[in-house]
């Protein structure tokens, strides 16, 4: 093969020359290396929850049996199958949600599988149920954590996940590498971006796939019979060919392929309008936002008189946002500004027109003359202003997770079809938008996380959110 492929809108690269130039420009990218570091990872991180649990129970109960750690690498072998049978090695391209999901079920099926062995084998009575139950929360927390840890740490290297070519041109192919290229933990590394004519040629000499085993096609503006003719080729040389169709905004976790007798249909689950879905996240803010009242209590009480001390005025204030179903709730915050702040920030705006371009953007400021010095970068840096609202979660007003409830100058600058979105759901705490980008996305980014978080809900993003939540707030990132 001699010459050069041609590249969609140049986006990644070429293949240039022959069968051998091509291989030496393929990624260094493993899925049997990326594989077995998520594996020992996972290994370890079970291995570790079974000691710590039975630790953690005999240290409440000395009395009871502490057997099952001495069988911790069974059972944690036990689960790296069941991980692998629930396709979580390599694990590339599974959403953080959806990967804890399979977690969850893959550990708890182990746990229940093992406590069904030894009941059948009457060898129950030799084992702690406490114990069983320690690591088994021991290992919901652990397993998800390493995987985390380990993405994140290995995620923009060369040899993580599995290389992939794109083929489309225009924005349909820009929009998927951008998003590929901003979530390298993900796994999927782009090879190259190639036209549909130069894919084909491609496809048509098997000397130069290599290692490339998947295809992604975006190619929105092809026709039903150039679709197909294109998938067919591409189908006889790579084994996984992924079509994404030109359905951009639509939700896109929890869809699910069905068979029509010969026609393919997606089936797009409405999470939010199930009643039980409904009452399920309700109660996980009750609970929640109860427990973490209790413990915020002394840190909202010492905010509280330090900010007295630092400014006159109340130590907390209110305001009215706009909640579920487009109603008006009052929502409380630890007041972090001087209590003159708008006057402040239009003289500030005035005078300076870099500030002005900052704000009609993001409607932030990085170096904002409103607030507090002290106490109120302090707070704001770490998010620990919101905690009163935990008190609107309890109401019912707002809930853990969702999009946070902005002022109305700032809702004012979404569009109308976007404003009801959001008002289908209640205002959270925190959000997708919060742990993802904070205060460094801007407008565009705030509609595009929150109108994902609203049409592809789960309670497992919930729970992913909320862990990503302590990260966030610990590092301050985006914070200002």
């Amino acid at each position: 093969m001699n010459g050069s492929w041609p590249v969609a809108d140049g986006l990644v690269g070429t293949f240039r020359g022959t069968a051998a130039a091509h291989s030496a420009a393929v990624p260094a990218a493993s899925p049997l290396r990326t594989a077995a570091v998520l594996a020992a990872a996972d290994l370890a991180a079970l291995t570790l929850a079974l000691m710590l649990g039975t630790a953690f129970w005999l240290l409440l109960r000395p009395t009871a049996s502490g057997a099952v750690a001495w069988s911790a690498w069974p059972i944690a072998v036990v689960c790296v199958g069941a991980f692998a049978l629930l396709g979580l090695y390599p694990g590339v391209g599974i959403n953080p949600a959806e990967e804890l999901r399979r977690l969850a079920v893959g550990i708890t099926l182990v746990y229940l599988a093992v406590s069904a062995a030894m009941f059948l084998g009457k060898q129950s009575a030799a084992h702690s149920r406490g114990v069983y139950l320690s690591t088994w929360a021991a290992a919901m927390l652990l397993a998800p954590l390493a995987r985390g840890t380990v993405r994140h740490a290995c995620g923009r290297k060369s040899w993580w996940g599995a290389p992939v070519l794109v083929v489309g041109r225009g924005e349909a192919a820009s929009t998927v590498l951008r998003r590929l290229q901003e979530e390298p933990a993900l796994g999927w590394k782009p090879v190259a971006a190639l036209d549909e004519q130069a894919a084909q040629r491609l496809a048509a000499e098997s000397s130069t796939v290599g290692r490339i085993r998947h295809v992604l096609v975006a190619v929105p503006e092809a026709t039903r019979a150039e679709l197909l003719s294109l998938v067919e080729r591409l189908g006889m040389r790579f084994p996984h060919v992924m079509v994404v169709p030109d359905l951009f905004g639509m939700a896109s976790l929890w869809v699910s392929a069905r068979d029509l007798n010969g026609v393919l249909g997606l089936e797009i689950r409405q999470n939010l309008l199930s009643p039980f879905n409904r009452w399920l996240k309700r109660a996980l803010d009750i609970v929640l936002a109860a427990a973490g009242g209790l413990l915020a209590l002394p840190i909202i009480l010492l905010a509280a008189v330090w900010i007295r001390r630092a400014s006159p005025g109340p130590a907390f204030y209110s305001q009215l946002r706009e909640g579920h179903g487009g109603r008006q709730i009052r929502i409380w915050k630890l007041r972090t500004m001087h209590p003159n702040s708008e006057q402040i920030l239009h003289r500030h705006l005035e005078s300076d027109p870099v500030a002005q371009e900052q704000w009609r953007r993001f409607r932030k400021l990085k170096q904002d003359p409103r607030v507090l010095p002290g106490i109120g970068r302090l707070l704001r840096r770490t998010s620990l202003d919101e905690l009163p609202q935990l008190w609107n979660v309890l109401k019912g007003e707002m809930s853990l997770v969702g999009p946070r409830p902005f002022p109305e100058d700032h809702l004012a600058e979404f569009p109308a079809e976007f404003r009801a979105l959001r008002a289908r759901v209640r205002p959270g705490l925190t959000g997708l938008w919060q742990v993802s980008a904070r205060s460094d996305g801007d407008l565009s980014a705030q509609q595009r996380l929150d109108a994902y978080y609203i049409r592809n809900w789960s309670l497992w993003l919930d729970l992913y959110i909320l862990a990503r939540t302590v990260k966030a707030v610990l590092s301050a990132r985006g914070a200002y």
